[in-house]
């Protein structure tokens, strides 16, 4: 429910809601929010709120030794987005790390020298901390880095998340689609890359005067992104259209001939695989797990993160050349279906229920 809920927050939720389905229970502790309550119940969830986005760490583990220490758990999951909770320093129940990515030095990217270097030296601990913890990660970028960093390669499960097959589809066929539509999808925030869009779309305005860009998202880098916009004399193309609801979003990609997911590093990508879903092919950077989650040369391509010359040519060359881009629609479809949040479920369960019992990956 938060409104900057993304990826990771999804990928949890469809894990635990399919636990609490099978007779587990669960509570979540959660990040407050403007208008939030600070105790809530969904889908089975018990959800507790505190702290904001500049203290979580410190407010979570307050709250859980004013209100569960005294409780009986079988097994505590840490996500691990950002900054560590350094939760095997304080529960009493087996940890289980749950990783979409790291950080590392794209911390600063987004925030300041400070923030960026806080953020640095908190992951910096995870070997030393974790060191007992077994983990499970999305994607073999993440696994390569865990283990990179000094955790042991055994302790690490690799699940991939999953799709929801019944929310996502085509509507509008592939070959329907005459405009060509640009789309971004995703939070705005610096470190998530639209600004390598904006810049890279002067260069396919030149190729394609008739093409617009979408921005599908919301966040604190809006006000910059539209400022860019406006800089590069490219507002009249570009439209910023928010947060969408789930039934306006999957429209969008519908409207789409080409998704772009620029950003540097990515837990797994699951917008590029939702915009395949939709029979849309992806350019995005050659990062971290957009090289799992995009198929280079069948279901997209991929560029060198930065390079807005090469973005633009790759965002040109599937704009313009048809056949090519029906064939990674296509394959793109097939590709998405490969994917299921129960399947997600039933091999995270199997993580889950060993972490418990003290067995490692």
């Amino acid at each position: 429910m938060h409104p900057e809920a993304g990826g990771a927050e999804l990928h949890l939720s469809e894990i635990l809601r399919r636990a609490v389905r099978d007779g587990d229970r669960v509570t979540w502790l959660s990040e407050a929010f403007p208008g939030s309550r600070p105790e809530d119940s969904i889908e089975g969830l018990r959800v507790l709120r505190k702290g904001s986005w500049y203290n979580t760490h410190l407010a979570l583990a307050q709250l859980y030794r004013q209100r569960l220490r005294g409780e009986r758990f079988d097994l505590v999951i840490e996500d691990i987005n950002k900054v560590p909770f350094f939760t095997p320093c304080y529960v009493r129940a087996p940890v289980l790390a749950v990783v979409p990515h790291l950080f590392g030095s794209t911390a600063f990217r987004e925030a300041s020298p400070l923030v960026g270097a806080v953020v640095w030296a908190h992951e910096s601990l995870i070997p030393l901390v974790y060191r007992k913890v077994p983990f499970l990660v999305i994607s073999d970028s993440t696994r390569d880095d865990l283990v990179h960093r000094g955790i042991a390669r055994d302790s690490i499960s690799v699940v991939r998340c999953g799709l929801d097959q019944e929310g996502y589809g085509i509507t509008a066929r592939p070959e329907d689609r005459s405009e060509p539509v640009v789309l971004f999808l995703g939070r705005l925030r610096k470190y998530k890359g639209a600004q390598y869009v904006l810049r890279a779309f002067p260069n396919v305005l030149r190729a394609v005067p008739e093409a617009r860009l979408q921005i599908v998202g919301d966040g604190p880098y809006r006000s910059a992104l539209e400022a860019l916009a406006r800089s590069l004399q490219i507002e009249a193309r570009v439209e910023f259209l928010g947060a969408l609801s789930h039934r306006d979003k999957v429209a969008a990609l519908n409207r789409a001939q080409v998704v772009t997911a620029p950003s540097p590093k990515e837990g797994w990508g699951l917008t590029a695989i939702e915009a395949n879903a939709c029979g849309v092919p992806v350019v995005a950077s050659r990062s971290p797990g957009l090289v799992e989650s995009v198929r280079e040369g069948e279901t997209g391509l991929l560029v060198r993160h930065g390079d807005t010359e090469e973005l633009a040519g790759a965002i040109v060359r599937l704009l313009t050349d048809r056949p090519l881009r029906l064939a990674m629609a296509a394959a793109g479809r097939v590709w998405a279906q490969s994917f299921t949040w129960e399947r997600c479920y039933q091999e995270s369960r199997a993580v889950l229920v060993n972490a418990a019992q003290g067995v490692g990956a």
